[in-house]
């Protein structure tokens, strides 16, 4: 566009045009090539201006996703030491369990297992306060003097959730 308008004001200049009518058109044709000029460059520095602000969104952005990226790395550190943690203490639970189920007799031991297994992990539970904690439900007063009347080896089982219920000395007795 611009070698054009370049051209067209060397005709207009050289003089080679002699004609009023055609030396109008030239000069409407060098102020409309101007003007559609003008309006691209405006059109570019509106471009450019637009790319600019993107640059800066993408640099924001870039910043943000780096951030969370190490915020995730960092989390993820986190959660691998908890399950080193984890598989720890339950290396040493097992092997305190292993040593303790040694000590019970098999027919008490199968049944808890049996019971573990039915109750999602839980067994027995402790009698606290006149309550299960497996249950969470407080033992009625007949239950609670056959309790009390049982002698202290006895395997009791809870009446609503059937999980061996263990005494101690905070069962409200």
């Amino acid at each position: 566009m611009r070698r054009r308008a370049a051209r067209d004001q060397q005709r207009l200049d050289s003089g080679a045009i002699t004609s009023p009518k055609d030396l109008e058109n030239l000069q409407r044709e060098i102020a409309s090539l101007a003007k559609r000029q003008g309006d691209l460059e405006d059109v570019v520095l509106e471009v450019m201006e637009r790319r600019e602000s993107a640059q800066e969104r993408v640099g924001e952005l870039t910043e943000r996703v780096s951030s969370v990226e190490a915020k995730i790395a960092d989390a993820t550190a986190r959660r691998d030491a908890a399950f080193g943690e984890i598989d720890e203490e339950a290396g040493s639970v097992t092997k305190e369990r292993s040593v303790v189920a040694g000590s019970v007799p098999a027919d008490l031991l199968k049944l808890y297992d049996k019971l573990r297994e039915q109750q999602g992990g839980i067994g027995a539970a402790r009698l606290f306060q006149r309550r299960c904690e497996g249950c969470r439900l407080e033992l009625n007063i007949t239950e609670l003097n056959e309790v009390r009347a049982a002698a202290a080896d006895t395997v009791l089982r809870c009446e609503n959730c059937r999980r061996i219920l263990v005494r101690t000395s905070e069962s409200g007795l």
